[in-house]
């Protein structure tokens, strides 16, 4: 059975007033956790299975910018609560709650700390999330050996662990740090993980790099893709701007999913720009899936 991941937060707070720029979602989710409740609410009414708590720049480094690293236990431990308060709100007892493990720094630019550093990092966030969540994902990760941090600090809570790489938007196959799917695979030798997965780069490269995925091992695989415009290998971040959108429908956002799927895909759902609506749609496929099934 297809687990039906949540879709972007970012985006649907910035609809609302908060998350302004890159560097805003940890202040959103302190001013404004009942609009974060809000969010996972109507994920949850549209059907997931998994809803992702939001703590995506709730990080050592990234709070060290803001003024807020000392705060870092009570911002994740809010990011769960808000999670858990909407679950009870929905009557969705049966949703998991997925931990994130995001960029330390920044989305799409390999981390430069040392392996231990990061592994420190993560298992800091790891602690406050552990005790309300029923699974990590890494997401987003540029590199390889970020993405085995995270994983390596998450493994030892006895939770499943799911790891999510971000491709270059170029269909190259690549992660964003040039490195190989194979290695990023490798770096992983040794950890528990129980799935690995695409996710925030172009829908079309997830499409091109899965079936390759799907050979290299026998974990469950799976996507979440965003609605960015592409951009370049060579792309650097400027300021705290968000990036622009490009136009992707529900349905067009269907046809992808529905061939991620077909190439073996057993977890879908949505990044940045993938909203309630789209979603509601993939639920709906599967349904009528399931049902054909029977």
């Amino acid at each position: 059975m297809t687990v039906l991941l949540d879709g972007g937060m970012g985006q649907e707070l910035r609809a609302r007033g908060l998350n302004t720029n890159a560097r805003s979602s940890a202040q959103a989710l302190i001013d404004s956790p009942a609009a974060v409740r809000d969010v996972h609410r109507e994920y949850l009414d549209a059907g997931v299975d998994v809803i992702t708590t939001w703590n995506y720049t709730v990080t050592p480094p990234r709070l060290a910018q803001t003024g807020l690293r000392d705060r870092l236990g009570d911002i994740t431990r809010l990011a769960v609560a808000v999670a858990k308060d909407a679950r009870a709100q929905a009557g969705k007892t049966g949703a998991r709650i997925a931990g994130s493990l995001p960029p330390l720094r920044a989305s799409y630019e390999p981390n430069a700390q040392d392996p231990a550093s990061m592994v420190a990092d993560y298992a800091e966030i790891g602690t406050h999330l552990s005790p309300g969540v029923d699974l990590f994902i890494c997401e987003t990760m540029s590199s390889a050996a970020e993405a085995a941090a995270a994983a390596r600090a998450a493994a030892p809570h006895g939770k499943p662990v799911w790891v999510s790489w971000t491709l270059r938007d170029e269909a190259d196959g690549l992660l964003r740090s040039g490195e190989t799917v194979e290695a990023a695979l490798a770096a992983l030798d040794g950890i528990p993980v129980e799935a690995v997965l695409f996710n925030c780069c172009d829908a079309g490269a997830i499409t091109e790099a899965l079936p390759r995925l799907r050979a290299m091992t026998g974990l469950r695989i799976g996507a979440y893709a965003n609605a960015f415009v592409p951009i370049a290998k060579d792309w650097k971040r400027e300021g705290d701007n968000l990036r622009d959108l490009r136009e992707l429908t529900p349905a067009d956002y269907a046809d992808y999913a529905a061939r991620w799927r077909a190439a073996g895909a057993e977890i879908v759902g949505g990044c940045c720009g993938i909203g309630p609506a789209h979603i509601l749609r993939l639920r709906a496929d599967l349904d009528q899936d399931r049902a054909i099934e029977r």
